[in-house]
């Protein structure tokens, strides 16, 4: 389990990751952000270098950039630049935070494709499916095998049958295993997946900003209103002219001046 500080950590960049995400093709970002993670697990000295407690966040930050930036999107560099500039009680956090921001861009591709449950499902079937055939399971989770041919093995057994962003975890889980079993990997990935499912994420489109006490008062009774905790994106727009409008999935709810004053003029016409 996590330390306190790296929890605090992640809770922190979770929150950028909403924002960056939100105006980024989160498939590539996914992909990108697991290229990061291959590269911090093979250089373990840069690896101990991000993650030392006693260089400064933003000296960090800048050595990311200056490694990343031309050949991964702005929106993985910053995230990667956010999780280093934190602190973090291990190395190996710092390396597993960015792989759950990987899994959740993935995520939130499968979840604007209408397919979040879908990919849920498809990582639970290929555990099990894994777990029950000894023989596949040795293919895929054998150490001497490289890990492009298990890739390709998954991608014969599954291309075309499963998400995109399901065939993108399951190569990624049987070719990059970071010192894992497979189904761990597999059940770990399912777990943040899961996690987003059960989350809604509302797009609050306000004409002033909200205060932490207004952001948290509204998230609350959203969270109590749907039954589920609901993350507020927030937008300025100064159309609304006062009061707040919320898009939450295929509902809206208009508490602005605007939307009430075109409430008047429909019923006028």
């Amino acid at each position: 389990m996590a330390g306190a500080v790296s929890r605090a950590s992640l809770a922190e960049v979770n929150e950028r990751f909403d924002e960056i995400v939100a105006g980024a093709d989160a498939a590539a970002l996914g992909t990108e952000l697991f290229a990061v993670l291959h590269l911090l697990d093979r250089e373990h000295g840069l690896r101990r270098s991000l993650a030392d407690p006693a260089t400064f966040g933003e000296a960090k930050a800048h050595l990311v950039r200056s490694l990343l930036e031309g050949k991964v999107s702005e929106a993985a560099v910053e995230l990667s630049a956010e999780i280093v500039r934190r602190r973090w009680s291990t190395s190996a956090e710092l390396t597993d935070a960015i792989e759950r921001l990987a899994v959740g861009a993935l995520a939130v591709a499968a979840e604007r494709a209408g397919q979040l449950g879908q990919l849920e499902d498809d990582l639970f079937r290929f555990t099990r499916m894994v777990s029950g055939e000894p023989e596949l399971r040795a293919a895929l989770a054998g150490q001497h095998i490289p890990g492009e041919r298990k890739a390709e093995l998954v991608r014969a057994l599954v291309e075309g049958k499963v998400a995109a962003a399901s065939l993108a975890l399951l190569t990624e889980a049987v070719s990059h295993p970071r010192g894992r079993s497979l189904e761990s990997e597999l059940d770990g990935y399912g777990k943040i997946v899961a996690e987003r499912r059960n989350r809604l994420v509302a797009l609050v489109r306000t004409a002033v900003p909200l205060t932490g006490e207004q952001q948290t008062r509204l998230a609350a009774a959203l969270g109590a209103s749907y039954g589920r905790d609901v993350h507020l994106n927030i937008e300025l727009d100064p159309t609304v002219l006062g009061g707040i409008a919320v898009q939450l999935g295929d509902e809206a709810i208009d508490g602005t001046i605007a939307g009430r004053l075109d409430g008047v003029r429909r019923r006028i016409a």
